[in-house]
């Protein structure tokens, strides 16, 4: 299982101009022939003021640890690719359960999607994504 892995994958420069090794995050399991993942964005920079799909990464917080992270981040949601698992460089961690109902929330909302119910990972039906 790949979704809410955190991974070091290629990532592209909005202007496209160039790639860089970065950290994200899996928000799928592998589909299709060419077994392609949506990901999302993680940058190091946790900007002073956060976007309502953003998720700060705390350090401080005792899961942070099962991230595989180095050091505070944020995710940024609004920041997403896919790309065919071939390209991920190396699996860091994992989101704890507790973040990915925060970003399964934020999801929700991010895609005006405030109505859906998705089965987490522990089989109970939550509120938004």
């Amino acid at each position: 299982m790949t979704r809410s892995k955190v991974v070091l994958v290629p990532f592209p420069f909005e202007d496209l101009s160039t790639i860089k090794v970065r950290p994200a995050v899996c928000l799928t399991d592998p589909t299709g022939l060419y077994r392609h993942v949506i990901l999302a964005f993680i940058t190091s920079r946790i900007p002073v003021t956060l976007l309502e799909s953003d998720v700060v990464l705390d350090s401080g917080q005792t899961d942070f640890a099962t991230t595989g992270l180095r050091m505070s981040s944020t995710l940024r949601l609004y920041r997403l690719i896919t790309v065919t698992t071939t390209l991920i460089r190396r699996e860091l961690g994992e989101l704890s359960l507790r973040i990915q109902d925060e970003v399964a929330e934020k999801l929700c909302k991010l895609f005006s999607l405030e109505s859906a119910h998705l089965i987490s990972k522990r089989g109970t039906r939550t509120n938004g994504l």
